[in-house]
């Protein structure tokens, strides 16, 4: 398997023990570079642990991790994050008493070690890179906000914006569109659409409301008591009785 061929993140029999509790079971998962793949599963199915697992936080008890054709398990979350993967806590949160266009200069000051100026991305129409998908994002309405008056919406977004800007190759987002309005969640869908076509981004999701899901048009993994239960698109995901039964009927939506 060449370089171009393998996976770009890839999970590989990872299994995670607390005491007696094994949180994941053997779960293997890959992801492409520029792909975005959403996960589901109740709670308590290893979604957050398996975050915990890629990103450094928790080292597996076995299995392995790689990323960009390099084994990254057991590395501490900074050196992951510096080969390129990011969750929202693992860049400076959001500065309330700055505005938009602050906290975005701020970010990518620290990510390029130089000073770029937002406003020059927002000037001249040949924008390009992730100078563009911030530009055509509803952040460039909001540049001159301090961040502690934004709507939820939008703040989910400069949230988002501020892993961009860090140059991250593989976004690792936990339910980015909880407590969203349509409107609001449609911008987020629009937003990963864009990391992922113009930058390249691969982008993994953990995510119940299935519109979002559908709207973004991704793979889907569906997963179950620590492990994958079933892959696929969305169309397929939804016509599986077992997993319309568990997840998507009226039992237990996700």
């Amino acid at each position: 398997m060449t370089m171009d061929t393998a996976p770009f993140l890839n999970v590989r029999d990872v299994v995670m023990d607390f005491g007696g509790i094994r949180a994941l079971d053997g779960i293997s998962l890959e992801i492409s570079r520029s792909e975005v793949k959403c996960i589901i599963g109740p709670n308590g199915c290893g979604k957050s642990t398996l975050f915990k697992v890629i990103s450094g936080d928790l080292n597996p008890t076995s299995g392995q991790v790689s990323f960009a054709g390099e084994t990254i398990t057991g590395l501490s979350p900074q050196k992951i994050c510096h080969r390129g993967i990011a969750r929202k806590f693992q860049v400076p949160s959001v500065f309330d008493d700055l505005t938009v266009t602050e906290n975005i200069e701020i970010a990518m000051t620290a990510a390029s070690k130089h000073y770029t100026p937002f406003g020059l991305l927002r000037g001249g129409p040949d924008r390009s890179g992730y100078g563009a998908v911030l530009a055509e994002s509803r952040l460039s309405e909001f540049g001159d906000k301090l961040a502690s008056e934004l709507p939820h919406g939008i703040r989910q977004q400069l949230e988002i914006a501020l892993l961009v800007v860090t140059d991250a190759q593989l976004l690792l987002l936990d339910e980015p569109t909880a407590g969203m309005t349509e409107e609001e969640t449609d911008a987020i869908v629009n937003l990963i659409k864009g990391v992922r076509d113009r930058l390249g981004v691969a982008v993994l999701v953990i995510e119940h409301d299935m519109s979002f899901v559908r709207k973004l048009g991704s793979k889907v993994v569906v997963m179950m008591k620590g492990a994958v239960l079933r892959e696929g698109d969305y169309a397929a995901i939804s016509e599986d009785a077992e997993i319309r039964r568990a997840y998507l009927g009226d039992v237990e939506p996700c």
